[in-house]
C-alpha cells in the first residue's frame, strides 16, 4: 500500500535548509500540515439509570457514569468547549440483562431515553449510539450464543436491526454497530431505509481488533465479571492482520456504511493510513480506554507533561488519516486547544 515518494526538488544543502521553516512559532503554525480542533473530538459518555448520579469509574480516573439528568449537564459542558458530538454507552442493571438481550431494543430503555433527552434539549448536538449487545447479555458477549458458547451471527443480526431502529426512532444521528457480525451493516441499512430513516448515518466499527486495551471500558460497562475468562476472538479481528481490515472496510462500505471506525487507534495508525489512501472515506478512530489509562497513570509520575503528550497523541491519529477521534480526553483536550 506504500507509495514511492516523488522527488520534490533538486535543491540540496545549503540552498535548501529545512530548518528555515521551523525557526519561529509563527512560521511553524503557518506551514502546519495537520490541525486538531475540538470539532474533531468525540467524548464517550457512560450512562446509568437513576437521578443525580455521577459514579466514579476506578479504572478510568476522571471519567464517570452519569444518570440522564447529569448527562445533560455534561453535554452542555462539551458544547461550551466546542465539541459537537458524543458517543453513548450504557451500564445496564443486572436485572435487565438476558441471554437474548431484549432490553437492547426497549423503546423506554436507558439509551433510548438518553438519546431523546439530548435531542430534546440540544437538537443540533450529534448523538452517536452504540449498536452492540454486550451491555445487555448476561454472558457479556456481543451476540446471541449457542449451547457451545459460540456467537450465532444471523440471529444476532436480527437483534441488532431492532436495536439500531430503536435508536433511530429515539433520534440518534449516527448508529454505530460495534459487534463485528458479518452482514450486519447490510440488514441495518435495509431496515433503516424501509422505515424512512434515509439520513441516519451508519458508523461501522469495521476494523475492530481483539485487543487487550479494552479492559477499563469493560469495567465501565460492568461486563468483566459476566465475560470471565472468555474472549471475543471469533468475531473481533486478529491484530496481526492488515488485509483483513481492508476487506472488512470494503464490505461494510458496499453494504451501506457512511463512516468507518478503527479501534484501537494508536496500535493501528498504519491501518488508518491505508484505509484513507485506498478508500478515501471518512474514518473515525477510537483512542480507547487502555490508551487513556496509560497516559493518565503515567502522567502522575511527572516524567512528562500530560497536556503535551495528549495533544501529540491525538494529532498523530489525525495525521494518519482520521477525520474524528473518540477519546476520553476529548473534554480536557478541547480546553487545551481553545
Amino acid at each position: 500500500m506504500k507509495r514511492p515518494m516523488k522527488k520534490l526538488s533538486k535543491q540540496t544543502f545549503p540552498s535548501l535548509r529545512m530548518r528555515r521553516l521551523r525557526n519561529t512559532g509563527g512560521i511553524r503554525r503557518l506551514v502546519k500540515e495537520t490541525s486538531l480542533s475540538p470539532e474533531n473530538l468525540i467524548q464517550p459518555i457512560f450512562v446509568v439509570d437513576g437521578k443525580g448520579k455521577q459514579e466514579k469509574i476506578l479504572s478510568l480516573p476522571g471519567i464517570y457514569r452519569h444518570s440522564a439528568d447529569n448527562m445533560l449537564k455534561e453535554i452542555k459542558k462539551l458544547k461550551d468547549s466546542g465539541i459537537i458530538a458524543a458517543a453513548l454507552f450504557p451500564k445496564i442493571s443486572r436485572k435487565n440483562k438476558s441471554l437474548l438481550a431484549e432490553e437492547a431494543f426497549n423503546m423506554n430503555g436507558l439509551i433510548q431515553t438518553c438519546i431523546k433527552k439530548i435531542k430534546d434539549k440540544f437538537p443540533d448536538f450529534i448523538v452517536i449510539s452504540d449498536v452492540a449487545l454486550d451491555p445487555y447479555t448476561s454472558h457479556g458477549q456481543d451476540g446471541i450464543v449457542d449451547s457451545n458458547g459460540y456467537i450465532i451471527n444471523d440471529e444476532t443480526n436480527d437483534v441488532l436491526v431492532k436495536q439500531a431502529l430503536s435508536h433511530a426512532l429515539s433520534g440518534s444521528d449516527i448508529v454505530a454497530p460495534s459487534d463485528m457480525m458479518d452482514g450486519r451493516v447490510k440488514v441495518i441499512r435495509k431496515n433503516l431505509e424501509n422505515n424512512k430513516f434515509f439520513n441516519t448515518k451508519i458508523l461501522s466499527y469495521s476494523a475492530k481488533y481483539a485487543s487487550s486495551y479494552y479492559g477499563p471500558f469493560r469495567d465501565a460497562l460492568g461486563t468483566i465479571s459476566a465475560l470471565g475468562k472468555a474472549d471475543k476472538k471469533t468475531y473481533q479481528m486478529d491484530f496481526s492482520n492488515t488485509n483483513e481490515a481492508l476487506r472488512e472496510i470494503d464490505l461494510d462500505l458496499r453494504e451501506g456504511a457512511d463512516l468507518v471506525m478503527v479501534k484501537p487507534a494508536l496500535p493501528n495508525l498504519d491501518i488508518i493510513s491505508n484505509i484513507k489512501n485506498y478508500f478515501k472515506v471518512p474514518i473515525f478512530a477510537y483512542h480507547v480506554s487502555g490508551e487513556y489509562l496509560m497516559i493518565k497513570s503515567s502522567s502522575k509520575s511527572k516524567v512528562f507533561d500530560e497536556k503535551s503528550i495528549v495533544i501529540e497523541t491525538l494529532t498523530s491519529i489525525k495525521r494518519a488519516g482520521a477525520s474524528a477521534i473518540l477519546t476520553y480526553y476529548a473534554k480536557e483536550a478541547a480546553k487545551w486547544l481553545n
